[in-house]
């Protein structure tokens, strides 16, 4: 069994909290949080310890494995903790807003065999992979384009939007990440538009947008295509599209189940998408523990990398430059590591 802690017990702490206590070959040993209140409820629930500081986590002989859903601002410090004590480390995504930091914090880990795995669940789920895989086992022949419908149900709050840092390092961070998986080739130009259509006046008052259409190119000339909206009314929208030469391949939507209703007003009528990322990613999230865990007992390096986490977040970069000077930007523009 592999003992892990988790460091961070908010909303995405409670469900990376539950997958760990349920999976078979793990134990959740240690939680903390800054919040003593959240870390003592996931504690009582699960039956463990709470850490009076982190430090008490890193120090622990005891602990196998370190989950960090802890806000966003501390990740790159809690990254750089774990290593320094030997810990393999599943960090949620970004590993920091600001890529001076994520670029500083590459170099204090530099050279270390520990597995940093980021949390680009996206990676992790069976109809993605299995659209990838049936791609480089040359179904479609060459592929040549990549589309990525990623929309919300729903804008978060205000709150939530003041520290989010942005669409594009909060949400298209994602798509950007599986971009880069699917192409299997670096992104060279970006190009985006972006707008606050779902809510304007949200927008204005934050300088923020919540619509957004990006276009990625290789070197080679495969292309990609990511359009986001945080305010889809009718469910969230998750689909991946990849057309070659010799055919497409489609990782779509999920159900909660496939019924469909057929009357006089209306034909194959069904049931809405899962409400949001915790219910359509439920299988990517506990395939990410089962790859965590992979990296632990078998000494493996990760599907999602630290450096998988930082090219994502230069992309997120380039497309707030074209954004704002309205241009097609060069990658190489804002990658200075």
């Amino acid at each position: 069994m592999v003992n892990i802690a988790l460091i961070g017990c908010g909303r995405i702490g409670q469900m990376h909290a539950a997958n760990i206590a349920k999976h078979q070959l793990t134990n959740l040993t240690m939680v903390f949080d800054a919040d003593e209140e959240s870390a003592r409820k996931v504690a009582q629930l699960y039956g463990v310890k709470v850490g009076k500081t982190s430090a008490e986590i890193f120090d622990s002989e005891n602990i196998d494995g370190v989950l960090i859903a802890s806000a966003t601002s501390t990740h790159a410090d809690f990254i750089e903790k774990a290593v320094f004590a030997g810990k393999p480390v599943l960090c949620e995504k970004p590993i920091d807003l600001d890529l001076g930091r994520v670029n500083q914090c590459a170099k204090q880990i530099s050279g270390t065999s520990i597995p940093i795995q980021i949390g680009f669940n996206r990676r992790y789920d069976p109809g993605h992979r299995g659209a990838r895989k049936a791609m480089l086992e040359g179904e479609i022949g060459d592929l040549h384009q990549v589309i990525i419908t990623s929309r919300d149900p729903e804008i978060p709050s205000k709150t939530y939007l003041e520290g989010a840092g942005g669409l594009f390092r909060d949400m298209t961070i994602h798509d950007f990440d599986l971009a880069r998986f699917m192409l299997g080739e670096e992104p060279t130009e970006v190009f985006a538009l972006a707008n606050a259509l779902g809510d304007p006046k949200l927008g204005a008052e934050l300088e923020e947008v919540d619509s957004a259409m990006c276009i990625l190119r290789t070197a080679s000339g495969k292309q990609c295509h990511i359009n986001n909206s945080r305010k889809a009314l009718y469910g969230y929208d998750q689909r991946v599209e990849l057309m070659g030469s010799n055919g497409m391949l489609i990782s779509g939507n999920r159900k909660p189940h496939e019924l469909k209703r057929y009357g006089s007003t209306g034909v194959e009528t069904s049931a809405p998408y899962q409400f949001f990322f915790v219910e359509r990613y439920s299988e990517a999230f506990m395939a990410e523990i089962d790859g965590f865990v992979d990296c632990i007992l078998n000494e493996k390096q990760p599907l999602s990398t630290f450096e998988d986490g930082r090219k994502a977040l230069i992309l997120a970069e380039a497309a707030y430059l074209s954004m704002h000077e309205r241009r097609l930007v060069e990658v190489s523009e804002v990658d200075e590591y």
